[in-house]
């Protein structure tokens, strides 16, 4: 199934709030659908959201045509539409790449909107069909780690598969690949509290495709390992720093303290728009807090007491010390990193 598609008037996206229990699709005709879509991870994913951003700023775009009669004001209006955009979420960094590379390079050399809006189009298709490109060419990377291996038991955090890009997935793009080479045993997917992206979304997804996989709570993860039923961790990533530091799902962190102390290979798979080439340090990474009622309740039923303080981070940061390698489409980077980080940048320069 696609989770994003843009039908030349409007953006389709998969509600995955819904998931697994509706497949429900949103007409977004404005671009604050889109940006709501996003807040409220009815679309979510580092490249995705980066994806559906960029579709968004087309309807931003004709927005900011239909709002003023002369061009100071459009483009006024456009910039303050694409920023509001690229504030739905901090921690993820495709989402600020992708607003930025069409500002940047589309909008702020036109003369006009309105000779700008075919081609903000054009390039929203592109950076869709490039991060399909990127997912292949990871898959095909990261298969080289497993190379002449059998029965490869993979644990996984969150979702990191087609429902967060706009391709295969960027660590479940890798799992796809040692499926269809007949070496993967089975995938163990954490269920990824407290929004269940690893139940609702990355079990619904292998399930749906036919590849082996176990759905376990995340506090027995490092059970899982103690009891040898896995092989290696591959996770997606939100943003790398250029030390290789990985910002990623909450619980991302817990997942490779305990895979270092069982000797597992943490792997981390993302495509080159996800690192963030201006910041060295993981702790420099702003980290974004959701509402305490993603915690304080289930499916609308209160399972704390009411009043109780809550902290909610969606994400933490795992050092690079504790990556085995990381997984591009040029290839898996190993340490140091700040050498491999500062390569991959060169090879991507666009």
């Amino acid at each position: 199934m696609k989770s994003i598609t843009w039908n030349g008037e409007s953006l389709i996206l998969l509600d995955q709030t819904k998931l697994p229990n509706q497949e429900t699709y949103i007409d977004c005709t404005d671009w604050r659908q889109v940006a709501e879509a996003i807040k409220k991870l009815r679309v979510r994913g580092a490249p995705a959201i980066g994806v559906a951003a960029g579709y968004g700023l087309i309807l931003a775009a004709k927005e900011a045509i239909a709002s003023a009669s002369d061009e100071v004001t459009q483009r006024a209006n456009f910039l303050t539409f694409a920023n509001t955009l690229k504030e739905t979420r901090p921690t993820a960094i495709n989402l600020a790449w992708a607003i930025d590379r069409i500002v940047t390079n589309i909008v702020f050399p036109s003369d006009a909107m309105v000779t700008a809006l075919p081609l903000i189009e054009a390039e929203a298709k592109a950076i869709d069909l490039e991060d399909q490109r990127l997912n292949a060419a990871m898959a095909k990377a990261g298969a080289t780690l497993f190379e002449g291996k059998k029965g490869i038991r993979i644990l996984t955090h969150c979702n990191a598969g087609a429902l967060a890009t706009a391709g295969l997935g960027t660590a479940l793009g890798v799992v796809r690949e040692l499926h269809a080479n007949n070496q993967l045993e089975r995938v163990y997917a954490d269920e990824t509290r407290p929004l269940l992206q690893g139940a609702r979304l990355t079990a619904f997804e292998l399930h749906h495709d036919g590849i082996p996989v176990t759905l376990l709570t995340d506090n027995m993860a490092a059970y899982a390992m103690q009891q040898g039923l896995i092989d290696a961790v591959i996770v997606g990533a939100d943003r790398i720093t250029t030390e290789g530091d990985v910002a990623n799902k909450i619980g991302t962190y817990g997942v490779a303290l305990a895979a270092k102390a069982h000797n597992i290979p943490f792997y981390v798979a993302a495509p080159y728009s996800t690192f963030d080439f201006t910041l060295a340090k993981g702790s420099d990474i702003p980290i974004e807090m959701r509402s305490a009622d993603e915690v304080k309740c289930f499916a609308g039923t209160p399972t704390a007491p009411e009043g109780v303080e809550v902290l909610n981070p969606a994400f933490d940061v795992t050092p690079h010390e504790l990556v085995s390698a990381i997984i591009t489409e040029e290839g898996v980077l190993t340490a140091p990193y700040n050498k491999s980080i500062t390569d991959l940048q060169k090879k991507t320069a666009r």
